[in-house]
């Protein structure tokens, strides 16, 4: 990372030396306990009549709400710490998802419905061999590895001409969502060989085991726990170094940053980057749990929900997006059983209340309330 820098780093810029304390580091253990115990026991060992067992569908839902989280998670990097908002990180996590989705497909074999050796829509249009991009698709390790790299390789590139040419603001904002508009448009044509409007579905097994096990279900539920807390703890280091001291001067005064001898392209295209990654590697563990993926992932709609996750939660705060995504995607889930007619008025009625008592978020707005009780007793 000093490769990148012009100039010793300004000594008002300090770092601290440790980015958790013995409370954090208890929370994050009582996290990996419940995550990698008590889920797991309380899903598969636990009778199904107890008020400790935790449902399937439960199961199913925290796993695909961890994956938001992670994409919460990495938009609080770019956004909240250098003051670049992105409406478009949704076209991460879809190509993150395609490229995993590529790979249960292949490995669906001959169970599809045409019994042939290319997935079924590609037969249905005729097709007799999978095209060129799908090279990799029978390779668990080439599509693991094209998980990373095709997000990251459009973040890098399209970053790179954005923050030369000094894109700010809400001129960002907008490319970012012409960018994702643009790409649900591209995939939802059959002739890009990626399932059209129907994109990828009924996958059968990974790693030929079957996917639809109990077994392969908590191993998938334990990877994505254990990911979302190791990019946590990878967060908090980042944000407590020099180059995440870095950023928030980004955030908080660019020019400034200028005239100190920075280069602040080189900083914001590497969290840049990296939030993409982290976002496709979310797309990809999502996938083998919900079952499906197709263009509507990557929607302008589902980028400014990852937007509003981190808003509600709290930005800035790295523990608060991953809040935010629980809490909105919790109580989504909730009015939708219990008030199906009337779940869109219940959570824009939530995002006023937020908005208007909560301005720093949820974790925002208790830090604040923690501070006045200190000053109180002091």
């Amino acid at each position: 990372m000093s490769a990148v820098m012009t100039s010793p780093m300004p000594s008002g810029l300090t770092v601290p030396r440790s980015a958790l304390g013995p409370k954090g580091w208890s929370a994050i253990a009582l996290a990996i306990a419940l995550v990698v115990l008590v889920a797991p026991v309380s899903n598969l060992l636990v009778p199904a009549g107890s008020v400790f067992h935790l449902s399937d569908y439960a199961l199913a839902l925290i796993g695909k709400i961890m994956c938001y989280a992670i994409c919460a998670l990495a938009m609080d990097l770019i956004w909240g710490y250098t003051g670049i908002l992105s409406l478009g990180h949704g076209v991460f996590f879809a190509l993150g998802g395609y490229a995993m989705g590529m790979y249960l497909m292949r490995q669906i074999g001959h169970d599809g419905s045409y019994g042939a050796d290319i997935p079924d829509f590609m037969v249905f249009l005729d097709w007799k061999q999978v095209p060129w991009h799908w090279a990799w698709s029978q390779s668990f390790l080439g599509q693991a590895l094209l998980v990373m790299l095709v997000p990251g390789l459009l973040a890098f590139v399209f970053g790179f001409f954005a923050f030369r040419s000094r894109i700010k603001g809400v001129y960002f904002s907008i490319i970012t969502q012409a960018m994702t508009f643009a790409a649900m448009l591209l995939f939802f044509r059959n002739e890009t060989g990626f399932g059209g409007n129907n994109g990828f579905t009924d996958f059968k097994r990974i790693l030929n085991i079957p996917i639809a096990q109990p077994s392969t279900r908590m191993v998938l539920f334990v990877i994505t726990g254990l990911t979302l807390i190791g990019f946590y703890l990878m967060a908090r280091w980042l944000v407590n170094t020099k180059f995440g001291r870095v950023l928030q001067a980004i955030r908080d005064a660019e020019s400034r940053v200028m005239f100190c001898g920075y280069n602040p392209l080189a900083y914001k295209l590497a969290i840049w980057t990296l939030s993409a990654v982290m976002c496709g590697i979310a797309g990809a563990l999502y996938v083998p749990q919900v079952g499906i993926i197709n263009p509507s992932e990557m929607s302008p709609a589902a980028s400014i929900e990852i937007a509003i996750w981190t808003a509600v939660g709290g930005r800035a705060t790295l523990i608060g997006p991953i809040v935010g995504a629980f809490f909105v995607n919790g109580a989504k889930s909730w009015f939708t059983v219990a008030f199906p007619e009337f779940w869109l008025y219940f959570l824009g009625a939530l995002f006023i209340l937020v908005t208007l008592f909560l301005p720093d978020g949820i974790v925002g707005g208790l830090k604040k309330l923690l501070n006045k009780q200190t000053e109180v007793k002091a």
